[in-house]
Order: C-alpha cells, then structure tokens, then sequence
C-alpha cells in the first residue's frame, strides 16, 4: 500500500453499513461491512433490516442499532490493519426518505462523546423517537393525498419537488407522526435524513442535509432552491411552519468541501487524525450516479430485486410518474429516476413456468435466456404479424400506479394502431422476451423528452434517433446477457451498454468518491473532471452489448405510443387504492 492520503465512504442501506477505504487514485485499500440481521437480528428483532407494524403498513428501522453498527463496522476495519489514521476525509450514502428525530440533549451529547464507552451507550437519549420510518413504509396515503392536493395537483407538486407524493417522502412521514406522536414531535429539536444523521456522528454536531438527498422529501423546492412554505404548512399546521423550518435547519448547497473535523470519539478510539474532514453525505441513489463518471444522457439500469433507472441531464422536466433530485456534487444538472417494484421478481416468475432448462444444466436462467434470444423484437416474426405488448406485475406497481396482474395486448408494427387485448395468452416461451421488453420500454417511454440525438459519424451523413449515449447494467440481472440484448435493442446506447463490476459496493465506492473529490478538488473542478481522470475503465466496466442497432430501435419506437396507450387503458380499470 502506498503512502498518502486515503478517504472513507459509507453505505448505511436497509440491511447492511458497509464501509470501504480508497486511495486518492481510486484504488480500494480496504472494506468490512455489518450485516444487520446476522449481527443484531435476535437483538432488535428486525428481519431484512426493519420491523413491521402490519395493521398500519409501518416499516422502520431501531436508530440505537445503526449506533452499534457503526462502532461494529470500525472494529472491522481495525481488525484488518486498515490505516485509519491516514484517511484525510469520509463521506457516504444511506438509505433515502427516511428521517431521524434527535431529542433537545443531542447535540450536548454528541458534543461530549466519550471514547471509552460505545456510542450506543452514550446516545439513547439523544433521540425523541426510537425509530426511523423506512423507505418501504406505506401508512401514509392519507398524507400523500393532501400532499398531492396541496399545490393544486400531483403535476404541480412535481413541479415543484421533483415528484409527486409517495408514501415513502419524509415531508408525508413527519406529517403523520406529528400527528400520530405529538408529544415525540415537540419534543424534537432537529430531524435529520439517513445521510445527515450519520454524518452528525462524525462531526459530533447534527449535520446539515445534503442538496440532493433532501429532494426526496415532498419538502425542498427545487427550483425556488428553498423549503417550500405552503408544504411545510401542510407538514406541520399554519402556525408550526417557523418551528419545522428550524428543525429541518439550512441544506448545505455544495456537495463538496468539509463540514468540519472528526469528533474527537473517533479520534481517541479509533486513531482518526484530528484534521480528518466530514464531507456531506447524500442518498443511495445519488451515490449510485458518483460510482463512475457518468456522462449527461449516460443511464444506469439497476437490475436488482426492483428496477431502477438513473440518468444525468441538464433538463429539469419533472413528472407525476417520475423523480428528480438536485445532482449530488453539480449544480445545474440533475438526477433522474425511475422505480419499479416488478423487475428480477417478475421476470423470476416468468422464467419459473418456462419448461425446465436441461438436466445437469447449472444455469436456472438457460431456457429463459434460449427463449428470450430466439424470440423476434416484439414476436414480429413475418409481415402479417401483430406486436406483441405486455405488462407483468406480480406486485402491485409505482410506475404506473397499477395493481397487480398480467395483460397482454397486440398492435399494428408499423404504427402501434389497432391496439386489442390479446384474445388468449401466448405461449409462455413468448413471454421471456416480452417481459423484458415492457420493463425497458417504460423506461423508454418515460426518459424520451430527456435524450437527444448523439453526434453523428463524421463520416456518414444519417442522423441517429435521440437515446442514451452509454447504458451500464448494475445489479444481479447485468449479468444476463439476454436481458442485456433486449435492453439494447429497446433503449439503444449508441457506444453500447455495459456492465459495471464493482460487486456490491456501488454506494460506498460513490461515498468515498465524493470524499476524494471533496478534498483534493482543485478551485472549481467538477466531479466528472477529478475523478474521469483517475477512474479506469479497465476491471470496472466490460461491454455486453452493442446497444443501438438501426431498424430494430425504430421498430420499437414505432409502438411507443401504444404501450402509454395500453398502460392507459389498464390504469382505468386496474388503479391501486
């Protein structure tokens, strides 16, 4: 290991705290993680990291075991040799929406921290409320309405916060447990986000939120670049508008610099330097867009248990059936996202009723894959045959707000006209493509206003159709190469779509990223210039598919239009309440 600085990044997600140590040319230099229900399951009573209040659709989190965690974690890194007194500056990603309430002692507490005894010996009483609401919590749909109606529209909400209501934003889940606990909010003197509260740890002081992870709060009106009044009258009453805006405190504006220095805790326990600095920590999936110099109208397709679409772009066109957030580190530009719940669940699903892959095949998706590759673009096999469109929500869907079912349609492939539901299902073998072709095709529909047409070969006179320049693949399904064609095929990438390996460690590594750049920035160098300078392609990124493909990427835009019109159709009568 050589000598010089190194940097710190965090990742506090719903089941584990992962930490990794990088050098300032990126290279890591060491990692531990703490698995919250191997090591606190029996403790905290918590499965997949949170705790259910079924009759009132509440998941949350014990705050008291993020303290032990991140003792824990430390002890790991130490066990390893980790250097720690050589890192110069941590920053981090946690889990978004979800809201901390510290008690009026925390910050006499956090400023008297002794190293002798554990944090969460010593912070219990730091906290009005034991919990923090989870990103999966659903007890809000009552606040969500009023939230939607506030403004005059769910359009007009989005306008103004980057979304419409969701039962996850916090603005929706202070609102309900102020009213639900009024006696735990008056007693709070700040809230902070995930990512603040961690980052208050650190600096012994509770940290300001961070500009972009604050957009995920119903709250924080993006282009007035301010808390909105009118939300925060709705959040706490006509008269506790004053008391919440002092409790929610002033959002830092710039995504680098230190906060401060490390409390002395970590110091005296753990070796840190005393000049060890605290950039802000943001969300996970802002850190997920730092994890490499993404590129505006560059995506990142998450192919996890969910579905989820990122991209950067200089456009704010905020929706009701999407997210914006502030980018993370650069102003003037923008994170744009896409949820969906139906995505390796779904297409599971569907692989399990195909016929089995063949005896003594290692590989649960070979027939899967087999069936989606043979399978035409949209079962467009001959000039007489309809396109094949289809929705696959085994769970009841964000995006569009649709319960749970399966629909198939068919329409004209030249036009998308003469849109029918299908009269009888396919063949199951129909369906391996077709799922994954409704998965990209709404995130298609979605992210067209934000493309344009890349730049042309010099050497060629055509003009190729607006799309993302580079798709990368994270997640469990990048490593599909079936899914990874069709995907190609749907959204284009005119450089082609890739894989990006960085195991499991995409939000530590955006964490420790933005730490590097934080404190080595040169006066006004961006993100994307200090780190696409050190960032090496090699090992992190492998191409898997060619991306566009002229003919193919236009047949599916010719039934763009029919899709939204099918997920119209269905909505009316298929709506979640």
């Amino acid at each position: 290991m050589a000598d010089g600085p190194l940097y710190l990044g965090f990742d506090l997600s719903t089941q584990q705290l992962k930490a990794i140590v990088i050098q300032s040319d990126l290279q890591v230099v060491s990692d531990a993680k703490v698995d919250f229900d191997q090591d606190f399951g029996s403790k905290y009573g918590i499965k997949k990291g949170v705790q259910l209040n079924e009759a009132e659709g509440e998941v949350f989190a014990p705050v008291a075991m993020w303290l032990e965690a991140l003792d824990l974690v430390l002890q790991r890194l130490e066990a390893k040799k980790t250097p720690l007194g050589r890192i110069r500056g941590i920053s981090g990603s946690c889990q978004q929406h979800g809201s901390v309430y510290w008690s009026r002692e925390a910050e006499t507490l956090l400023g008297a921290l002794q190293p002798d005894k554990d944090l969460v010996d010593q912070l219990t009483s730091a906290f009005s409320h034991p919990y923090a609401p989870n990103w999966q919590d659903h007890s809000t749909q009552a606040e969500c309405d009023q939230f939607d109606d506030k403004l005059g529209s769910p359009e007009r909400l989005a306008e103004v916060t980057g979304s419409s209501a969701h039962h996850r934003f916090t603005g929706t889940q202070i609102m309900r447990l102020g009213r639900k606990i009024p006696d735990m909010y008056a007693a709070t003197s700040r809230i902070s986000l995930v990512s603040s509260f961690l980052a208050s740890l650190f600096l012994g002081t509770v940290a300001p939120m961070d500009i972009s992870d604050v957009c995920g709060m119903n709250l924080w009106d993006i282009p007035g670049n301010n808390w909105s009044e009118p939300l925060l009258e709705l959040t706490a009453g006509k008269g506790g508008v004053a008391e919440l805006r002092s409790k929610l405190g002033e959002v830092r504006q710039d995504g680098g610099g230190s906060m401060g220095c490390i409390s002395s805790y970590f110091t005296a326990r753990y070796g840190f330097s005393p000049d060890c600095g605290i950039a802000p920590f943001t969300g996970d999936n802002p850190a997920t867009i730092l994890a490499l110099p993404l590129r505006p109208l560059d995506a990142i397709v998450s192919l996890g248990t969910s579905t989820t679409f990122l991209m950067i772009t200089p456009v704010y066109k905020p929706d009701p059936s999407y997210h914006f957030f502030n980018h993370p580190t650069t102003p003037g530009q923008y994170m744009f996202m896409l949820c969906y719940k139906n995505g390796g669940l779904a297409r599971e699903k569907v692989r399990d009723v195909l016929p089995p892959p063949p005896a003594g095949s290692s590989d649960p998706w070979e027939n899967f894959n087999k069936y989606a590759l043979q399978t035409p673009p949209l079962d467009v096999a001959s000039a007489s045959d309809r396109a094949k469109l289809g929705l696959y929500f085994y769970l009841p869907e964000i995006v569009p707000n649709i319960r749970a079912g399966t629909w198939r349609y068919s329409c004209n492939p030249a036009d998308g006209t003469a849109l029918a539901e299908a009269d009888a299902p396919w063949p199951v073998e129909t369906d391996a493509r077709a799922i994954i072709e409704s998965q990209a095709l709404s995130m298609r529909l979605r992210s067209q206003k934000l493309v344009e047409a890349p730049p042309g070969d010099s050497s060629s006179s055509s003009i190729l159709p607006a799309q993302p320049r580079r798709i990368y693949l994270v997640g469990g399904g990048s490593l599909n190469p079936a899914i990874a064609r069709v995907i190609g095929d749907v959204l284009g990438g005119v450089d082609g779509v890739y894989k990006l390996d960085v195991g499991g460690n995409a939000c530590a590594l955006g964490g420790a990223y933005k730490a590097v750049w934080a404190f080595e920035r040169a006066r006004g160098e961006t993100f994307d210039e200090l780190i696409g300078k050190r960032w090496k392609e090699e090992g992190a990124i492998q191409k898997v598919d060619d991306g566009y493909r002229a003919g193919v990427f236009e047949q599916y835009g010719n039934v763009l239009g029919a899709f939204g019109h099918m997920e119209e159709r269905i909505l009316k009568e298929a709506r979640n309440t």
